[in-house]
């Protein structure tokens, strides 16, 4: 599909306009959508991390995650050797995951709106730290309980390439670069498409260095 565009905010000036590409029937990349509230969005994250910090979690196979990991909100995913799921306790600390903060909800709240699902309130913040080389390989957000909510990915830092497949791991996937302050939103019949991030290119962002933060906001429970 090729992406298509329209204005988010008609009463803004033009060179203002957040611009949103349509990738698939329910799936939209919001350009720039996150920027308006990035001070605040960041001194709120780092107070997360300070509770819960990333860790390369393992996955049932054995394997350890090139991409440093935690959440916020009432649950959070985990994964070890018995699988993947969802808690209410980080694993780390035995104590329950920091709380979702306002502004990151309310964002998640708005994009998922402009995307067309309305209603959404995330229960659920999965935190992905990427450093150069890192990358996440095709796979579906199927550990939901239901998935009649959309997924509403955010994207700080390094950019990215990111895979938006069809319903199959072979399927053909497009490929969508990603900026600071850009988010997706895929819901309804476009929910349970595989999608994945190549490896990050080395460079230095002006804000957070020498990384990429993935926020993926979802209603888990």
């Amino acid at each position: 599909m090729h992406p298509t565009t329209f204005d988010l905010f008609a009463d803004h000036e033009p060179e203002q306009q957040p611009r949103a590409e349509q990738i698939g029937e329910q799936s939209w990349v919001l350009r720039g959508f996150a920027l308006p509230v990035i001070d605040q969005l960041l001194p709120a994250l780092e107070a997360i991390l300070a509770v819960a910090p990333l860790r390369h979690m393992m996955t049932p196979g054995g394997f350890s995650m090139s991409v440093g990991t935690s959440s916020c909100g009432t649950l959070g995913w985990i994964t070890d050797r018995s699988g993947y799921r969802y808690s209410t306790v980080d694993p780390m600390s035995g104590q329950p995951w920091p709380a979702m903060p306002e502004v990151l909800s309310e964002l998640a709240r708005k994009a998922a709106q402009r995307a067309g699902f309305a209603d959404f309130h995330p229960d659920s913040c999965l935190i992905n730290q990427y450093v150069p080389g890192a990358k996440m390989s095709l796979h579906q957000d199927k550990d939901e309980k239901a998935y009649a909510a959309p997924i509403v990915s955010l994207s700080l830092g390094l950019p990215a390439m990111f895979l938006f497949g069809g319903f199959v791991r072979s399927d053909k996937s497009q490929r969508i670069p990603l900026l600071h302050g850009d988010m997706v939103v895929w819901g309804g019949v476009d929910r349970l498409r595989f999608h994945g991030v190549l490896p990050i290119k080395p460079g230095r962002h002006p804000q957070l260095g020498e990384r990429r933060i993935n926020l993926t906001l979802r209603v888990a429970g």
